[in-house]
């Protein structure tokens, strides 16, 4: 307890970021973001870096190392200190491991921050750890989050709910490809930032980019092309069930919203929000509502739409969006009256709040 002259303790916020999965650069740009906006009166922020080989180390609180350079992405340097988390859910804490020395305790930790996008972090490994450790972290628990990393069974789960989705089919090598029709786009299952994926015009640029897809991951979901308007819409946990944001628009000047187009170039436009009816606002909020319980999301969540001449289609859900200053998550949450700094702290008390164990 504090005395009457005494401030509040801050809350211990451990950012973790980078990762072994293709999404690295991604994700250390949006901690980047995160470490210039987060209240430093409120927070004491533990940044921990993850390698591409998985080491978990004590990165340097400096946002300017982790933003894009032209059309490079940022990584974590695997020089810096090893940091341990403890398994113990009575510890708690972060320990820094240095060679010749004694291990260096950093103290408990308040709630985790998980900025990881794509495996070894947004599918749910990273979120048993933490319930291990017993320690409250942003998002969602282990089952949301590993149902939504795989593209599979986020569709699975969303047919059966009675969301409407495309047509695909779910393919592992020497398996064909059969019941659609071209153009299709070639995924892997459990990637994200759209890194691995193709369009196939015809037949024959089809193994071409199944290869692509199976260099990222040994299971791979083809779609039919859904030809429409893309549309995303934010979710926020709330009190009395999900909140959604005012839908946003994207307008890609090329063929589709690939890699480049998210991260790197100017040509790709948005419309925040939306320049749709409002009925058909009302309708993409109560979808995304609707996905966010069906696989039951916690903390936040990007669900992604194609607006056709027949009506909505759930294209796929995001449980831990990109926080970059190109993110549409944040954007559509600003544009809808909650500002970053407000976004972090609700999703930080969310956490907090739920604490660890079955939800």
């Amino acid at each position: 307890m504090t005395g009457p002259s005494e401030a509040p303790r801050r809350i211990r916020l451990a950012v973790v970021f980078g990762g072994r999965s293709t999404e690295h650069g991604v994700s250390c740009v949006s901690a980047g973001s995160v470490l210039a906006a987060v209240d430093r009166d409120r927070y004491d922020v533990v940044p921990v870096g993850i390698s591409r080989e998985g080491r978990w180390v004590l990165a340097a609180d400096d946002q300017d190392r982790l933003a894009i350079s032209g059309d490079r992405l940022p990584e974590v340097e695997d020089s810096a200190s090893a940091v341990v988390l403890s398994g113990d859910p009575t510890q708690r804490g972060l320990a820094v491991h240095e060679p010749g020395k004694v291990p260096r305790e950093l103290g408990e930790v308040d709630v985790v921050l998980p900025l990881l996008h794509g495996p070894y972090g947004e599918d749910g490994t990273l979120q048993g750890l933490l319930e291990l450790a017993g320690v409250p972290y942003v998002g969602s628990g282990v089952l949301s989050s590993a149902l939504c990393m795989d593209k599979a069974y986020m569709k699975a789960v969303l047919k059966a709910a009675g969301l409407p989705i495309g047509p695909y089919v779910v393919v592992r090598r020497g398996q064909p490809v059969e019941g659609l029709e071209y153009p299709l786009f070639v995924k892997p299952a459990r990637g994200g930032s759209s890194l691995g994926i193709s369009k196939v015009v015809d037949p024959s640029g089809l193994d071409a980019a199944l290869e692509e897809a199976f260099g990222h991951d040994p299971k791979v979901v083809v779609e039919q092309m859904v030809h429409g308007r893309e549309l995303e819409c934010a979710v926020l946990e709330g009190d009395n069930g999900p909140e959604t944001s005012l839908p946003a628009e994207i307008r890609v000047a090329g063929d589709w919203y690939d890699f480049e187009a998210k991260y790197l170039d100017d040509a790709t436009e948005f419309d925040i929000p939306a320049n749709v009816p409002p009925e058909v606002t009302a309708e993409v909020q109560a979808l995304a509502a609707r996905a966010f319980t069906a696989l039951e999301c916690a903390g936040l969540a990007r669900v992604d739409f194609f607006l056709t001449d027949t009506g909505l289609v759930v294209n796929e859900l995001n449980t831990m969006p990109g926080f970059t200053p190109q993110s549409m998550y944040p954007r559509m949450w600003a544009a809808s009256g909650v500002t970053y700094p407000e976004l972090v702290d609700r999703l930080v008390g969310l956490a907090l709040k739920a604490g660890t164990g079955l939800r």
